[in-house]
């Protein structure tokens, strides 16, 4: 089956038209919702809403260089996957950063937009997973792909919740509390990536110096 390791050891590299076409779907998607989503957290007020949105960007950038790098040698692979996973990483600190910053903010955010624009999120990024699927257990360039779109799922869930939370308590605490935690994920998303870019690194340097 194109696209697919299952059954085999041989790891998917993306070198598939199907692949190709499905990434570029992706990256629309992901392209819209952080125009939508980072509009709608300044108007709602909301930390969780723009830190969502951040992603939806980060992701349209690095599923961008995902694309360019298919086909490539592997050490060319990994040094992009090297780069997706740092940038996730600096991404999670800022956003962990941001969220510190907004606890001395005594702004309370519009449930509502948060609910909405977060329903809104997780329908387009649970349409992102299921087109990658197939595609989950590639190299680590692949896989990168298939782990952001995972979180930001998830974070959509979160932002939802911290909606419903709002309005229950009326404070700004859930908002914070789910930015704080989608910055966890972040970081611990760029580890993996990162982890498994260096041993393909390895790798690729292994077969370089392999006698021919």
């Amino acid at each position: 089956m194109a696209g697919c390791s299952c059954g085999t050891n041989v790891r998917f590299e993306g070198v598939s038209r199907r692949y190709r076409r499905v990434l570029l779907a992706v990256i629309a998607i992901n392209a819209c919702m952080f125009v939508v989503e980072m509009t709608a957290g300044a108007l709602a007020g909301s930390q969780a809403l723009k830190a969502d949105a951040l992603d939806f960007l980060g992701d349209t950038l690095t599923y961008a260089l995902s694309l360019w790098a298919i086909g490539r040698p592997l050490s060319v692979r990994a040094g992009a996957a090297l780069l997706k996973g740092a940038s996730l990483g600096l991404m999670g600190l800022w956003v962990l950063g941001a969220t510190l910053w907004q606890v001395f903010s005594t702004e309370v955010p519009v449930a509502p937009v948060m609910g909405a624009v977060g329903a809104l999120a997780f329908a387009a990024n649970i349409a992102s997973v299921l087109l990658l699927l197939r595609y989950r257990d590639g190299d680590a360039n692949v896989r990168s792909v298939w782990l952001c779109s995972r979180n930001d799922a998830i974070g959509n869930l979160a932002v939802i919740a911290a909606a419903g939370a709002v309005v229950l308590t009326g404070a700004a605490w859930p908002d914070l509390l789910v930015a704080a935690a989608m910055a966890g994920l972040f970081l611990w998303s760029s580890a993996q990536i990162v982890t498994q870019a260096l041993a393909e690194r390895g790798e690729a340097r292994g077969e370089a110096q392999a006698p021919g």
